[in-house]
């Protein structure tokens, strides 16, 4: 084991635990599917739910489900009355994700959403007002998803876009067969020049960026 992973062990030790919910997602997920290793996990995850508390958020919108993780994580903590709205282009996934989603004591507050994110989002935008956006989808697509979203956002929402750092490759010279290191560039770029908000990367996993709608 090497000095980074003892390093996780230790800071997922003193870390509030997951729900069983969560930890039995987390482990079938491990088992059955292939990119396991995509879903949020046991530290982002309470990050998640940490950031959902501070900002006292009662709406939140997720850019891809994949197997409902994150969706448990904010459900979790949103209370009576919160509701999270989530996007996954994927629909073989709808199986996975309602075997652990139904039953769970949040379901009434999880809505799910297959198809293309940029098809159903205008109309959701124009429904609903969120406090907190979480995307982790297609990365080609981050700047779209952001350039939709920000101007319905009211000030001090708060937006997190996950894989910013994109396995270290921000900091190479992107290939010409590489799109989706161009867009996570780009998307850094335009996120930093923006100014209706400010912004942050944590170097957590793959880079998480919180950004705050002033």
């Amino acid at each position: 084991m090497t000095e980074s992973d003892r390093l996780e062990e230790y800071i997922l030790r003193h870390t509030s635990p997951e729900s069983p919910i969560r930890e039995r997602l987390w482990r079938e997920a491990h088992v059955r599917l292939l990119r396991a290793r995509m879903l949020s996990g046991h530290l982002q995850g309470n990050l998640l739910q940490m950031l959902c508390r501070l900002t006292r958020a009662r709406r939140a919108l997720e850019i891809g489900t994949y197997t409902g993780y994150a969706a448990h994580c904010l459900a979790e903590v949103l209370g009576e009355g919160g509701e999270v709205h989530t996007i996954e282009s994927d629909d073989e996934m709808e199986d996975f994700i309602h075997e652990f989603l139904d039953g769970a004591p949040y379901a009434d507050r999880v809505h799910l959403y297959l198809g293309d994110a940029l098809e159903i989002l205008p109309k959701l935008l124009e429904e609903h007002t969120f406090d907190l956006v979480y995307i982790d989808a297609n990365k080609r697509e981050y700047l779209d998803y952001y350039e939709l979203i920000v101007p319905h956002l009211p000030s001090g929402a708060l937006i997190l876009a996950d894989n910013t750092l994109w396995d270290g490759k921000v900091i190479e010279e992107p290939t010409p067969t590489d799109p989706q290191t161009k867009s996570i560039l780009a998307f850094n770029e335009h996120v930093q020049r923006d100014p209706r908000v400010e912004n942050l990367i944590l170097p957590l996993r793959d880079g998480l960026s919180l950004i705050y709608k002033k």
